[in-house]
């Protein structure tokens, strides 16, 4: 590893790792609900596909279709054991960028966003590439990035805009420690997440340069997202 990816990776420690390790159970209770989109995909597939969810989180997309098999991964092992709240499907604690699976084994995969987190463009490659190499022959991946377009929701975050920013999560103090003396249970808590917000055509590009063919693209609720196989090579 050159000292550029070394300094990535220790950024990474610091503004993404450990602060979903110290807020994984307030992010979990408010990640609940299935996209429209990733729900369509794993419900479309076929009865017994065996794939994986890589950055699964609280593991809220594990349980969607109970006719397929998902091993979830995830850097947090906060996260990972909440995920694997989810039998009978399997939770790992893994680092996208090393996937502990075997390659050319999988029918799908999705990650919800978890690519936008790599602090440089080859590392963010590197990420959607270590997901494709995990793929059978046909087999496809549906990945999902924060955008930078966002006008219309409430970040309004526009193409003029910097791409890579921090962005705060907030967690409310209690009052009930508040009344209890506990020391800093009524204080808000702020930490601040690294992103990499993608601009229209990027996420496309970066599965091409990652070796990989886009089947599908679009934009839903202020992300990117691609549908994507491994390029065959001839």
């Amino acid at each position: 590893m050159d000292a550029d990816e070394a300094k990535g990776e220790t950024y990474e420690e610091e503004h993404v790792h450990v602060v979903y390790e110290q807020i994984a159970s307030h992010f979990s209770s408010t990640r609940y609900k299935p996209w429209p989109i990733i729900e369509r995909f794993l419900r479309e597939l076929p009865d017994g596909a065996i794939g994986l969810d890589v950055g699964c989180g609280n593991g809220k997309y594990l349980a969607v279709n109970p006719d397929i098999f998902i091993i979830g991964s995830d850097r947090s092992s906060n996260l990972a054991s909440i995920a694997k709240r989810h039998p009978p499907h399997s939770v790992v604690v893994a680092d996208i960028l090393y996937l502990p699976h075997p390659s050319r084994a999988f029918d799908f995969a999705i990650s919800i966003a978890v690519v936008h987190h790599l602090s440089t463009s080859w590392r963010r490659v590197e990420a959607i590439e270590s997901i494709l190499q995990t793929l059978r022959s046909g087999g496809k991946a549906l990945i999902y990035v924060w955008a930078l377009e966002q006008e219309s929701s409430r970040r309004g975050w526009t193409e003029q805009d910097e791409q890579d920013v921090m962005v705060p999560w907030v967690m409310r103090g209690s009052r009930k420690a508040a009344h209890a003396g506990e020391a800093g249970g009524g204080e808000d808590r702020t930490f601040h997440r690294y992103y990499h917000l993608y601009r229209k055509g990027e996420l496309e590009r970066d599965v091409q340069l990652a070796g990989g063919e886009v089947v599908e693209a679009g934009y839903e609720k202020d992300n990117w997202w691609v549908v994507a196989t491994l390029r065959t090579v001839v």
